[in-house]
């Protein structure tokens, strides 16, 4: 399973992240997602919330049930005892936004695709020699910085998260990203107020287009 889903990560480029979403509107947002060619979504945990970790879990046992093609992971992922949650609802990646030693080694010998969050060159590092499969520059918000971290590092794959848009997606591969992870930028919780998915279609279509897809 794990090199699958990094296949998968490395060929579509785009995972989309969904946050404070009801069960049945992420279902929704992951099939409109997929008919506009995006095949990854995160479901991140709430840290405010504990009570409500079982909202995230049941959201990943309803996209995979309801969405079967779509690869589900769980984001915002702080320790271990999250890490077993992901895994009981069938999360397939782990995205953190640090970096957690314990979390990562947790991660892979657990059969999951690690994802954990960096932002300096020290940590990318320590993120890549504990078993890391990607590191998530976090946040990424100017694909110069992405550059110049990537330029010694070159051999750690690089996701870029936080201030992805339609309009910089495409410099942040041109820096060297493998992909990229957009939350509200293709997530629009208005469109989802509204009951407006069609739209969604239409925004991941256009991020697919950038990635080169």
């Amino acid at each position: 399973m794990r090199e699958q889903v990094i296949k998968s990560i490395l060929e579509n480029k785009i995972i989309a992240i969904v946050r404070g979403i009801d069960v049945d509107s992420a279902v929704e947002v992951a099939k409109a997602l997929y008919k506009g060619g995006i095949k990854l979504i995160e479901v991140t945990f709430n840290q405010k919330l504990p009570e409500k970790f079982s909202d995230t879990t049941n959201t990943i046992r309803a996209i995979k049930e309801n969405c079967p093609e779509m690869i589900v992971g769980a984001g915002t992922v702080l320790n271990i005892e999250q890490v077993d949650l992901a895994i009981s609802a069938g999360a397939e990646y782990i995205v953190s936004p640090d970096t957690d030693v314990e979390v990562i080694k947790y991660t892979v010998k657990s059969g999951l695709v690690s994802i954990p969050g960096a932002y300096t060159a020290s940590e990318a590092k320590t993120a890549h020699d504990a078993g890391a499969d990607f590191v998530k520059l976090f946040p990424c918000t100017d694909a110069t910085y992405l550059k110049a971290v990537k330029a010694p590092l070159s051999h750690i794959k690089f996701l870029a998260v936080g201030g992805v848009s339609v309009d910089n997606t495409a410099d942040f591969i041109k820096a060297g990203a493998v992909g990229v992870g957009v939350g509200s930028s293709l997530i629009n919780k208005q469109f989802i107020a509204n009951y407006k998915f069609d739209k969604i279609v239409e925004l991941a279509r256009r991020f697919v287009e950038e990635v080169g897809g």
